[in-house]
């Protein structure tokens, strides 16, 4: 894909949406933005980025379009409005949606722009603020393949590790495995630093000891040192994390599956969004020991 002749569309500029934007700002791209909160892209803006008022005005103008908004919710209004991108993109337009969705949307979606002759990919991320600033992101893919083969160069500037997983919501599946295998282990995190502490270790020093041996994780090695210091600012938000966990549980639920380490982590959450934790990181559950 000729990068002078390329305008991407770029919606949602939160926590991870906005390092993304900008790793393509930077690689040379024609970005265009859009976000609810035109003070959320100023930075983008001033790296050279075109402010568009409205998804509709975006979907006219760019031959790519890239979302990564908050909830389903978000993502069913952008999409499939009559002010949204199907209806309002040219035909052989490439959307790609990167927010944690539902597989159900993310079909319905490739079915509606396939009638428009566009094309549309699911592909949710994994890898929190710090993979999205550092342009090492692990991306899920799910569409048809001639798509995703066309998109990767671009996918490449945001993400390390691109997998295609098949066709249409395979991509939301896999980030639902994803998060399932996230949510108990930052149960397990969160418990053996917390035991560290109670026993009188030094956890920092615990932590060297532990997250090179067989209990090792991203989680481990990323989120307890943010907990160790007090940092529960958001790389990924408590309420979009609930939102998730949420997804699997339906998703599980459909195929008969029980998930009780998913139901445990779901409920933990739901009690620190309740006492005010929503807007928090993930790295809060900690606090949960707190109460």
């Amino acid at each position: 894909m000729n990068k002078e002749e390329t305008k991407i569309g770029f919606i949602g500029t939160g926590v991870m949406g906005k390092s993304m934007a900008l790793h393509l700002i930077k690689a040379g791209y024609t970005v265009l933005v859009y976000s609810r909160t035109k003070e959320k892209a100023a930075q983008l803006i001033s790296q050279g980025a075109s402010w568009i008022h409205s998804p509709k005005e975006l979907a006219k103008q760019a031959n790519i379009v890239i979302t990564m908004v908050g909830y389903p919710d978000d993502v069913k209004s952008i999409y499939l409005g009559e002010e949204g991108l199907i209806e309002n993109a040219n035909p052989h337009t490439y959307l790609i949606d990167m927010t944690t969705s539902t597989p159900t949307l993310a079909k319905e979606i490739a079915e509606r722009a396939k009638q428009k002759e566009i094309y549309a990919i699911d592909a949710p991320v994994s890898g929190g603020d710090i993979g999205a600033k550092s342009g090492k992101l692990s991306i899920m893919v799910g569409g048809e393949d001639t798509a995703y083969r066309a998109i990767l160069p671009i996918l490449q500037y945001m993400g390390e590790n691109i997998v295609y997983q098949g066709v249409a919501g395979a991509g939301q599946h896999t980030k639902m495995a994803n998060q399932i295998a996230i949510a108990s282990n930052m149960i397990g995190v969160c418990e053996a630093i917390i035991y560290a502490e109670k026993a009188g270790l030094n956890s920092e020093n615990v932590l060297k000891s532990i997250t090179s041996g067989a209990a090792g994780s991203w989680s481990l090695s990323n989120l307890v040192p943010r907990m160790i210091s007090g940092d529960f600012s958001p790389g990924f938000y408590i309420k979009h994390f609930i939102k998730d966990m949420t997804i699997a549980l339906d998703e599980a639920e459909k195929m008969g599956m029980e998930t009780p380490g998913l139901r445990l982590a779901r409920e933990m959450y739901e009690k620190l969004a309740a006492e005010g934790e929503g807007e928090s990181g993930t790295q809060a559950l900690y606090k949960y020991w707190e109460r």
